[in-house]
């Protein structure tokens, strides 16, 4: 696999990759999910049983499970996004989940994906690629995001919720409950006094513990949401970006595009036509942006295991 772009952060690497070759069965330290961006659907074998990875879903393989990749009998390729996932991270930030060092936290090995993660992680890819504006900090938001989102939709529902979130910052029901109101409607309207008063709580504790769980006030965590529509909208749609500003609820699009200039360093219009370039020519030359303290990345990590 060719690795077009990745980020590395204390979760672990995301790698967006130009999937095309075989790959004998090997294994992994990191619990592993997939995405396809685009391009043709994707084959693997895992455990011993085959599956196929469209744009409808998405792909977990835990720790230690061995697994290997198909080529497709015609040479077409898919372009990926992987995310390696460090079990101590999981471990430390959601230490219910882990009973034993070698537990795996994925029930199962394909799911369909949800609307949330499906735009989350074309909102990453999109990011990735254009790398004109640097996007470390939407990265790490993004990464958090994914996530947290598989854990509610794939792992938490099959479980015990409670014991679930149990020592984690997000143990609060609360604040899942209000980062689920934010996500269900991204919008600059948004009010947050309503948001709290629908958890229960008063404003004042409401912005403490939104704070303590998430390291971002609620207004800062709703922006960065509606940056990430706002990038999906912009990048794989024609809609037009005075539409794009309503359904994000700023009451003039110069507002959207001065609020979207200052989060994002760039214009929504010239946002739009890089883009639009950078996703028509994936050849370019790879790119990173790491966390202080880790190792680099080891194009290694994509190839099996000696």
């Amino acid at each position: 696999m060719n690795a077009l772009r990745f980020f590395e952060g204390r979760f672990g690497r995301v790698v967006l990759t130009d999937s095309t070759p075989a790959q004998a069965e090997h294994t992994h330290a990191e619990h592993q999910l997939a995405l396809k961006y685009d391009g043709a659907d994707r084959h693997f074998v895992i455990g011993g049983e085959r599956e196929v990875l469209t744009r409808n879903d998405i792909l977990f393989i835990n720790a230690q499970r061995p697994h290997e990749a198909l080529a497709n009998a015609d040479g077409s390729s898919a372009r990926l996004l992987l995310m390696n996932i460090s079990p101590d991270w999981l471990a430390q930030t959601f230490p219910a989940m882990f009973r034993s060092p070698d537990q795996g936290p994925h029930p199962r090995t394909l799911d369909v994906v949800t609307p949330h993660i499906r735009k989350v992680a074309d909102a990453m890819a999109i990011d990735m690629m254009n790398d004109r504006f640097p996007p470390a900090d939407r990265l790490e938001f993004m990464v958090q995001e994914l996530i947290q989102s598989i854990i509610d939709s794939y792992i938490a529902k099959r479980r015990s919720t409670s014991p679930m979130w149990r020592g984690s910052k997000f143990a609060d029901s609360r604040i899942r409950r209000a980062i689920a109101l934010l996500r269900a409607r991204p919008n600059k309207d948004v009010n947050m006094d309503d948001v709290a008063a629908q958890v229960g709580l008063s404003r004042s504790r409401f912005y403490d513990l939104f704070q303590i769980c998430t390291g971002r006030s609620p207004r800062e965590y709703l922006d960065m949401l509606c940056v990430e529509t706002a990038i999906t909208r912009l990048s794989t749609s024609d809609t037009k970006i005075g539409d794009v500003s309503a359904e994000l609820g700023f009451s003039a699009q110069s507002n959207f595009t001065r609020f979207f200039l200052n989060q994002v360093g760039a214009s929504p219009s010239e946002y739009r036509r890089f883009s639009s370039a950078g996703l028509s020519g994936w050849d370019s030359p790879s790119a990173s942006a790491s966390a202080p303290g880790l190792p680099p990345f080891d194009a290694g990590m994509l190839e099996p295991a000696k």
